[in-house]
């Protein structure tokens, strides 16, 4: 029985990057020893155990064969047998095929060094093909990558690409592909996520509504740069879209709900948010009231985030939308209802007289902005 760190921490500790979590592989062990050893399974049909003590996940070496479509069409075989070199081979990309046995000493049997040393993301077998997911992977390591100078090998992009005309990808669950989806939008360049998904022709079979082109890609730079989070970028990526297409991409991966609203809004009302100091003040509140901003002040702090972002990546050096809408919302959230509570002003009477207080206030702050 033979332990090994695996996959991302090796990589990650060759490349200088923290290393946050650990894969432990297990290879001569039965499932019945792991069990003797107070290892606790993590479920009946996978070879996973939890250690005893520190809780960490243990996976016994295993093969995996192709036996139907999509990301979970497959059938794992786990064995004592199985060797370090066979469960290695199955993985997605050179670099994730690395172990690091108690020792510190690397095994390397494909090469993953000598990509890292070149910065290059290349497969590690023709069996990469078999799985729909790797292409949103290997996008997603693109991403976290790419400031590093990596790039895609041209013969993993072209089984990319041959994934993306097999019709494959369809086969991917919203939970699976959104997983992919949300971690990539967080990493420091999303935009070549969202550029390597169109070069292998993979955005026009899931996001088909997106073009992937420059203009729709500067919002999501710039959420990046001001490490904005993610129902921000999500937002930032579908502004330019009709509400129709964010609500069909909403629904499609299952966004959640923070994620789905935000974008649903910048879709809606990002033009005003773009021309809040032309305004007037009717309109201005009739923007307020849409957010919320009695309640849900965050989620205008959002809107005007996401409109930032928006606006700067079309070449905007600055933006004092932001701070005018801000301070008309402090200004309208100002207005006390208890006097006209006191003067005994109930139901549509005092929404009307509320309404008009606050229209007043807009009204005065504008005049005070000088607009």
């Amino acid at each position: 029985m033979h332990i090994y760190k695996v996959g991302g921490a090796v990589r990650d500790r060759l490349l200088g990057r923290p290393v946050s979590d650990i894969d432990w592989l297990v290879v001569g062990a039965t499932v019945e020893e792991m069990h003797a050893k107070g290892y606790r399974p993590v479920g009946a049909d996978f070879p996973v155990f939890l250690h005893p003590k520190t809780g960490e996940e243990y996976a016994l070496a295993r093969t995996e064969r192709k036996s139907g479509r999509g990301y979970g069409g497959f059938t794992f075989h786990a064995s004592p047998d199985v060797t370090l070199e066979e469960d290695l081979i199955r993985r997605d990309l050179t670099i994730n095929a690395m172990a690091e046995d108690g020792h510190g000493n690397v095994i390397d049997p494909y090469n993953g060094q000598d990509d890292l040393e070149q910065r290059i993301l290349r497969h590690v077998s023709p069996a990469f093909a078999e799985d729909p997911l790797r292409v949103l992977r290997v996008a997603r390591f693109a991403a976290r990558y790419a400031p590093l100078g990596f790039r895609i090998a041209d013969e993993t992009l072209t089984l990319m690409r041959q994934i993306s005309q097999s019709g494959e990808l369809q086969a991917l669950t919203a939970e699976r592909s959104w997983k992919e989806i949300e971690r990539a939008l967080l990493e420091d360049a999303p935009q070549v996520f969202v550029q390597v998904l169109r070069d292998c022709e993979a955005l026009q079979q899931l996001m088909p509504e997106l073009q992937g082109d420059a203009a729709s890609l500067a919002a999501l730079v710039q959420a990046a740069k001001h490490h904005q989070p993610l129902h921000v970028r999500w937002a930032c990526l579908l502004h330019g879209l009709d509400p129709a297409s964010i609500k069909a991409l909403n629904q499609r991966f299952k966004a959640p709900r923070e994620c789905q609203e935000l974008a649903q809004l910048v879709g809606e009302f990002g033009g005003q948010g773009q021309r809040a100091l032309e305004l007037e003040p009717e309109t201005l509140l009739e923007l307020l009231q849409k957010f919320d901003v009695y309640r849900r002040p965050q989620r205008f702090e959002d809107f005007i985030a996401a409109c930032e972002m928006a606006a700067r990546g079309h070449g905007a050096q600055n933006y004092p939308q932001a701070e005018y809408l801000r301070g008309a919302a402090t200004a309208a959230r100002a207005v006390d209802v208890k006097p006209l509570v006191e003067a005994g002003l109930i139901g549509q009477r005092l929404g009307d007289a509320l309404k008009e207080k606050r229209l007043k206030a807009l009204q005065d702050y504008k005049t005070g902005a000088g607009l």
